[in-house]
């Protein structure tokens, strides 16, 4: 069955430079690149991602991470893989969420790291199921953005809206 999965080159793939060793590693899985789009993040952002760990001790320390506070580096590079069970192909690729149980040829196998404040810079982030892959790419992207009707949209005519536009 056909399907989204959210993928997130979260800040320390960005400041490590690891972008097409990553892109490179999801080729593997045959899915489609549906949407792609690098963002500048923020905590607000950060959070609302990883809203369902509110409340466990390490939330501070991935809205941080996700956020790019820990690297300094406030942008990040969102991309939805669709395609025939593309969360399952797109976790084996990322391997498991500890860089230490990871497979060494998975991305966080690869480029993951632990540290000393017991953070796990793991490179990647994807969707864990459909729910969550839905809930990810609504929050990342528009459907203007995505070259596929994922989900149902309606037409609204909006009105009094600030935009920045190229001058």
């Amino acid at each position: 069955m056909k399907q989204p999965a959210l993928v997130i080159i979260k800040p320390d793939g960005i400041v490590k430079k690891l972008m097409g060793n990553v892109l490179t590693k999801f080729a593997k899985t045959d899915l489609a690149i549906v949407a792609i789009r690098v963002v500048k993040t923020s905590r607000d952002i950060a959070e609302e991602h990883y809203k369902h760990l509110k409340g466990r001790p390490f939330f501070e320390g991935v809205v941080s991470y996700l956020g790019g506070e820990l690297h300094n580096e406030r942008k990040l590079i969102a991309i939805i893989y669709y395609g025939d069970d593309a969360i399952k192909k797109c976790r084996q690729i990322a391997g498991a969420t500890n860089p230490e149980d990871a497979k060494p040829d998975s991305i966080r196998g690869s480029y993951g790291r632990i540290t000393t404040a017991g953070i796990y810079e793991n490179v990647v982030h994807v969707s864990s199921d459909k729910k969550e892959a839905e809930r990810e790419i609504k929050l990342w992207f528009e459907p203007a953005h995505i070259a596929v009707n994922l989900y149902p949209t309606n037409t609204q005519m909006v009105l009094s809206c600030a935009k920045k536009v190229w001058a």
